[in-house]
């Protein structure tokens, strides 16, 4: 039987990343002049989408975040907060950039644990951390009307798939669980914020142009 019961550092963790990833998704909403309607689906999207796709994928429903009114309430909050306080959020977008690779390695980490809970192998497992991560953002993008941002050149998914490999072979070693998190969690998020820091890009086909 695969374990359900995430500890509770994981679930505390795992809200804080709901949170940021709300933020950012409830800012382009904004930016996009939706209601406040369409501000709280862009927050919930953001937020909760990764955690939705992997759980679907990985048949352990009904999804957590429909098991525990906290996964809900979260970003719920943070969407009416960015609402209303969208131009001091606006201002600090950077540092929410920076709390949103931290993220991005929390859910890479998260995303892989459990899908080997749920006796998935090591390449399967691996796929679902990175799609925990960037779930939230391709769904919010596509709703928004753009092109997600994981397709448009920016070092997103790679670091988030890089991350659960060592999630997922670190586990396989019967490494403490703390070294895989740190190790996992620590390679995504500082490739992610080395990829923000020095505007590194994913090749795109020589020749291309924006249409």
């Amino acid at each position: 039987m695969p374990s359900t019961e995430p500890s509770t550092t994981l679930v505390v963790l795992d809200l804080v990343g709901i949170t940021v990833f709300a933020i950012t998704g409830a800012l382009v909403a904004v930016r996009k002049g939706l209601d406040v309607f369409g501000v709280l689906v862009l927050a919930g999207t953001t937020g909760l989408g990764g955690g939705f796709l992997r759980d679907v994928l990985i048949d352990a429903t009904p999804p957590a975040a429909l098991e525990d009114w906290r996964y809900l309430v979260v970003p719920v909050v943070a969407g009416t907060v960015s609402f209303f306080y969208h131009p001091v959020l606006g201002r600090v977008e950077r540092s929410v950039n920076v709390l949103d690779a931290f993220g991005l390695g929390l859910f890479c980490v998260t995303g892989a644990l459990k899908a080997m809970d749920y006796g998935l192998g090591p390449a399967p497992a691996a796929l679902m951390g990175m799609v925990t991560g960037i779930g939230g953002g391709v769904i919010r993008d596509l709703l928004a009307g753009r092109v997600p941002a994981v397709f448009r050149g920016e070092l997103y998914a790679t670091p988030a798939l890089a991350g659960a490999v060592v999630v997922v072979a670190g586990t396989h070693l019967d490494l403490p669980l703390g070294v895989v998190v740190v190790a996992g969690g620590g390679l995504c998020t500082v490739w992610r914020l080395l990829a923000i820091w020095r505007h590194w890009q994913a090749p795109i086909a020589t020749g291309s142009a924006s249409v």
